[in-house]
């Protein structure tokens, strides 16, 4: 992803046409294919770029007499993808949008191509969970922070569930699992379909050390990234699922506990998972940004260590980049005779692959 500004007082004054009313764009079409428009006379070159499954992807725009940019895209498979306009080199969000990406450095549109029958990330007529979203104050950060809790469909007080914490990647906010990975219509399809136990998901601000982001893409596996991960783990074990487990029913056990991630939670998975087996017993790191050696982050474990888990699932894209790591890291479990199960993807890193890593992770986990 890039990082991009969305200037309004400045477009406007370059491109008066650009926040007129009435543009329909991103229009979908029945097969597959999608029209975005932006209206901007005064512009010289226009594109559009988003993502797919693979890569982004960018498309040059053509201008009318009335100065209307548009493209079509190729017809592109159900999924959602987010997406945004080139304007003579200033990258802006389409101002006619109604659905956005957020995130601390690369916003953005967003349209769902639709499958028939509707992917499990889509909102069906399906009984429906709720999303809470909850405030605290951080002692070990010390910071206000959040965290979202997804309570499935029908909740009763009465009852405990299990609960899967869900941790997002870097860049995102403590939402992003809801805005961009869909979870909360995942579980709700897959639970009304019998393919998932009624859950709770929570989601916390994965952030240990909020100073990371500073560096904006520039990070590295360096004394910060470790301190991230590291107080991250504390903040979630001594903060957050205290909190969970006073406010809601859950079951406080590790066999009714799971954890999951993608990218930077994907390596806070590994080392929160890893290193507390006695509190989680389904481990789903998804495209780890994974540690260089193992060995310092993980030294007590061991075979015996990880009997009571009953699943550690290891996904990746097949396109990922950091695919090799992953790979390297399943290698070095193997040689402790960990077992472990490794679910390589198409795709590269890209929500198209996390959500539909949610989608099968969620199917396997509180299972007996």
């Amino acid at each position: 992803m890039k990082v991009f500004y969305l200037v309004p007082v400045l477009l406007f004054l370059v491109c008066p046409g650009v926040f007129a009313q009435n543009v329909h764009s991103p229009e979908i079409h029945p097969d597959g294919t999608i029209t975005v428009r932006l209206e901007a006379p005064p512009a010289q070159n226009v594109s559009m770029q988003y993502e797919d499954m693979h890569s982004e992807k960018t498309l040059p725009m053509t201008k009318d007499a009335a100065g209307m940019w548009s493209v079509n895209t190729p017809a592109l498979a159900p999924d959602m993808y987010d997406y945004r306009f080139v304007v003579d080199g200033l990258t802006v969000i389409d101002p006619n949008s109604h659905h956005f990406v957020i995130n601390h450095f690369a916003q953005g549109g967003l349209f769902i191509v639709p499958g028939t029958p509707p992917e499990a990330w889509e909102e069906t007529d399906v009984p429906h969970g709720e999303v809470h979203h909850h405030f605290y104050h951080s002692a070990l950060v010390g910071d206000r922070r959040d965290f979202y809790v997804y309570t499935p469909p029908k909740f009763d007080r009465k009852k405990k569930y299990p609960v899967l914490y869900l941790l997002h990647g870097y860049s995102d906010m403590a939402n992003g699992w809801v805005i961009s990975g869909r979870a909360n219509f995942i579980l709700d399809n897959l639970i009304a379909q019998g393919k998932a136990k009624p859950m709770l998901v929570v989601m916390p601000l994965g952030y240990g050390a909020p100073k990371l982001l500073e560096n904006g893409w520039n990070i590295a596996h360096d004394p910060l990234w470790e301190e991230n991960i590291k107080r991250f783990a504390d903040t979630l074990l001594t903060e957050v699922m205290p909190q969970v487990e006073e406010e809601y029913p859950v079951v406080k056990d590790a066999k009714g506990r799971a954890i999951a991630g993608l990218s930077m939670g994907g390596a806070e998975t590994m080392y929160t998972g890893l290193n507390h087996p006695d509190k989680f017993a389904w481990i789903g790191p998804m495209s780890s940004a994974i540690f260089d050696d193992p060995r310092p982050w993980f030294p007590e474990l061991d075979a015996k260590r990880m009997e009571k888990v009953k699943l550690l699932w290891i996904a990746c894209g097949k396109e990922d980049g950091l695919l090799k790591g992953n790979q390297h890291f399943e290698q070095w479990l193997a040689s402790k005779n960990i077992k472990y199960t490794a679910v390589e993807t198409d795709g590269a890193h890209a929500w198209q692959v996390w959500r539909r890593n949610l989608e099968a992770f969620a199917q396997l986990i509180f299972k007996d």
